[in-house]
């Protein structure tokens, strides 16, 4: 079949199998330019493996450190004569490009907020790496239900106390409007926490630790965000910011109980960028915009890529790692820069619908919003017949 991009507000519903493919060899490829991670982690676990900041931990450790690496993900696969999801097709292909470097690559598909899905990665582990060195967290998802209580909850984006209007764009359309956010409700507040906190993260360290997996100096690391003023009231001040005050606590705990063996666990506050988690948030995909614009005219831009591969220098060529007041290791520090940051303010309240091609980069974050299902790579015909079946 040939296949096109086709879009439902925040989401991409097909995906291209050769442009996934294409997409990650450029990780790949930008990996591999960057000097080896020696010391470096060998035997990793990436739980939220198949989109954005978790592939693109999974490629900095196979193709940055050598690693043996498990990846756990929720995907639909392709079946004959239908599409699967774009995260499928990311890890055919990072499966096939490890094999090809010698090293295993193992990938389960299924609910990693699951107790099923914890105890298959233990025995996989035990199978093909005996322990890991390294379990990173990426888990991105709208809902969970609890593996104890049954109970399912649903994350929400909304602020605290008050309602909250600002501005934002609608990336299909090209338009600048208003945007309204009635605050949250305390249960509002539990099921985020619930969702997005740090009980799941320690749940798979527990469930690693009492599988015997955990190799000695072993280590973890988590993602968050905090973000300027502008998102303040949505993002850190809002419910999000709730899950990720308890993720950071959780990282603390979990830090202490470590230090004894040797290991440590860590949240790496990451820079804002085009994901299918951020593309759904009201706001930030105009903060997006006019930050792209911002950061690539003074040569400052990273990827998902770049910053990984600079998370994992940090982690294992520095030491010992830098940290902030507060423990974290902090990949935000070129975006949070001052001058940066007044040069988005400034844009702020200029920008309208009108303008928005010539004082954001609205060109940039759909080019990289449609490369996260695999359209717009350079070397793919997009007007070949694929085949749409593509197993791991």
């Amino acid at each position: 079949m040939i296949v096109r991009p086709k879009t439902r507000g925040f989401i991409c519903v097909t995906a291209h199998p050769d442009g996934c493919a294409a997409h990650v060899r450029e990780w790949i490829d930008r990996t591999r330019s960057q000097a080896p991670l020696v010391d470096g982690p060998k035997r990793v676990l990436v739980v939220g493996a198949s989109t954005g900041y978790g592939l693109a931990s999974r490629v900095t450790a196979a193709f940055g450190s050598g690693a043996d690496t498990l990846g756990v993900f929720f995907e639909k696969p392709s079946e004959p004569g239908a599409l699967g999801t774009a995260g499928w097709y990311n890890t055919a292909a990072f499966e096939r490009a490890a094999r090809a470097a010698g090293l295993k690559a193992r990938s389960i598909n299924g609910d990693a907020f699951s107790d099923a899905i914890k105890q298959q990665a233990v025995e996989a582990i035990r199978a093909d790496m005996g322990s890991i060195d390294l379990l990173v967290y990426s888990l991105a998802s709208p809902r969970r239900t609890h593996p104890r209580t049954g109970v399912t909850h649903k994350s929400t984006l909304k602020p605290l106390g008050e309602a909250y209007a600002s501005k934002t764009v609608d990336t299909d359309k090209g338009t600048v409007g208003p945007v309204a956010i009635q605050p949250a409700t305390e249960q509002d507040v539990a099921d985020t926490v619930a969702v997005m906190g740090g009980e799941d993260w320690r749940m798979w360290v527990d469930a690693m630790e009492a599988g015997g997996v955990l190799a000695p100096g072993f280590s973890t690391v988590a993602y968050s965000y905090i973000g300027p003023d502008l998102t303040w009231p949505i993002y850190r001040a809002g419910t999000i910011g709730k899950a990720k005050e308890d993720l950071e606590a959780t990282a603390h705990s979990l830090a202490h109980r470590l230090a004894g063996s040797g290991g440590r666990a860590l949240v790496s506050v990451n820079k804002a960028l085009v994901t299918q988690a951020s593309s759904a948030i009201p706001v930030v995909p105009l903060y997006i915009s006019l930050l792209y614009k911002v950061m690539k005219a003074q040569g400052l831009h990273e990827g998902c890529i770049e910053q990984m591969n600079r998370l994992f220098a940090r982690l294992y060529r520095e030491r010992p790692t830098p940290l902030d007041a507060e423990g974290r290791v902090r990949l935000d520090d070129w975006e949070m820069r001052p001058d940066v940051q007044q040069a988005v303010a400034e844009l702020w309240p200029q920008v309208t619908t009108e303008n928005l091609a010539a004082l954001s980069d609205i060109a940039g974050y759909r080019a990289e919003f449609l490369k996260l299902f695999g359209f717009g790579l350079a070397g793919v015909d997009y007007e070949k017949d694929v085949d749409p079946h593509v197993t791991l």
